[in-house]
C-alpha cells in the first residue's frame, strides 16, 4: 500500500513551524515541553491515527524545543533571522 503522507507548515513572523504526518505518533511531548504554551492538538491526523500537533502561529517565538523533544523527527522549526 503506498500511501503519501502530508506535512503541514505554519509560517509566523518568528519562523516556520511544520509537522510530518508520516512520523508523528501523537506523543504530546511537544506540547508538554513548549515554553509559550501555543502548541494544540489539530484535526488532522498522523500515520498512526492519532492527531498531530499545531502551534498557535502568532504566539510561537520558534525556539525549536518542540522539535528537540520529538522522538520521531516529526516537527522542524526554522527560526527567522
Amino acid at each position: 500500500m503506498n500511501v503519501a503522507y502530508k506535512t503541514f507548515s505554519f509560517e509566523g513572523e518568528k519562523g516556520t513551524w511544520t509537522a510530518f504526518s508520516g512520523l508523528c505518533k501523537g506523543c504530546g511531548l511537544c506540547i508538554e515541553k513548549c515554553p509559550k504554551k501555543c502548541l494544540a492538538w489539530s484535526s488532522n491526523l498522523g500515520i498512526y491515527g492519532t492527531p498531530l500537533v499545531e502551534p498557535h502561529i502568532d504566539e510561537c517565538i520558534a525556539c525549536g524545543i518542540c522539535q528537540s523533544v520529538c522522538p520521531d523527527c516529526a516537527i522542524a522549526v526554522l527560526k527567522k533571522k
